[in-house]
């Protein structure tokens, strides 16, 4: 272990990301009610261009107005490179209550986007008085993104969350794909006559989750775009889960519930990790550094591998 230590990613529930135009009213209190950790109202890409203003006017509405719970609401603004998102940082700071938790920040390329958009929130929070700090979630979608990821994860004290954002980094990578997410019918390997798809986009979400553990920040997984593939979805949000990631967007209401089901630790992984703490416990009383656990190895990584499924758990049950 290095002698910096590794700080840890806010403690909040982050299973699943539920996504929804800010130009849609009739989708707020739906989205209010469901069962998603957290609330991403769009402004951005699910948003026309003649439609930016009216909605953002929605969502500040909506913020002010609709019983959010104890979701954490997040509003993605729209991308630097637009004329659009000053505007949505300044009225969101200045009319939006202190109902809003989070401003998700699109297409970051370097560390000094996150900068410009703090340093507009922060003059702003400190001209309006507000107590409760905005916090933020950036989305790598470029391969600039990619390529700094590591200095976008220490960018700023307000960053939480970091996401992948499949389609648009698919397109800035030049992959020849219009899926979004998921496995590619092209990218396959052949062995014996036999085709075998590797993920994709294995490598990026490992360099996400790298940079995030490294600098306290919550790794999750985008968008899966075929809302009508269950199975697809779960596999992806598995792949992404076993690498470390704490949850997945949602573009449809359906895929809230196969989020939750996947990054909720089942009840038999709980208890198994239940079982090796205990097992190190007892181990650590006879003066042992390792012991066996059902015909295997268990050690002192062991116990921190079970403590992030019981902290997981216990996080969750908190709500």
């Amino acid at each position: 272990m290095s002698f910096r230590i590794q700080p840890a990613a806010p403690a909040r529930p982050n299973r699943c990301q539920l996504f929804g135009p800010g130009s849609n009213t009739k989708l707020f209190e739906k989205m209010a009610a469901s069962e998603a950790d957290v609330i991403n109202l769009d402004l951005e890409d699910s948003v026309t261009p003649s439609d930016k203003n009216a909605a953002r006017a929605n969502v500040i509405r909506a913020i002010n107005g609709v019983d959010w719970g104890k979701k954490t609401l997040s509003v993605r603004i729209n991308g630097l490179d637009t004329p659009y998102w000053y505007r949505d940082v300044v009225d969101l700071m200045e009319q939006a209550g202190p109902r809003l938790d989070q401003i998700m920040i699109p297409k970051v390329g370097c560390a000094e986007d996150v900068y410009a958009v703090d340093a507009l929130v922060t003059g702003i929070e400190r001209a309006m008085g507000r107590e409760k700090p905005v916090s933020f979630e950036v989305i790598i979608e470029s391969a600039a993104g990619i390529a700094h990821v590591e200095a976008i994860a220490a960018s700023s004290p307000r960053l939480q969350a970091m996401s992948l954002g499949a389609a648009d980094f698919a397109a800035s990578m030049g992959m020849q794909t219009t899926g979004i997410g998921g496995t590619q019918e092209n990218y396959y390997m052949l062995r014996e006559g036999q085709k075998h798809w590797p993920d994709p986009w294995h490598w990026a979400q490992a360099a996400i989750v790298a940079a995030c553990r490294t600098h306290g920040v919550l790794p999750v997984d985008g968008p899966f775009g075929d809302f009508s593939d269950d199975e697809g979805y779960i596999a992806q949000a598995r792949r992404s889960a076993t690498l470390g990631m704490v949850g997945k967007w949602a573009i449809h209401p359906k895929q809230i519930a196969l989020a939750n089901q996947v990054f909720t630790p089942s009840e038999e992984a709980v208890a198994e990790a239940r079982e090796i703490l205990a097992a190190m416990e007892e181990a650590k009383r006879t003066g042992a550094g390792a012991t066996v656990y059902k015909g295997r190895l268990v050690d002192i990584a062991s116990i921190k591998q079970a403590e992030v499924v019981v902290k997981q758990a216990e996080l969750i049950a908190k709500g």
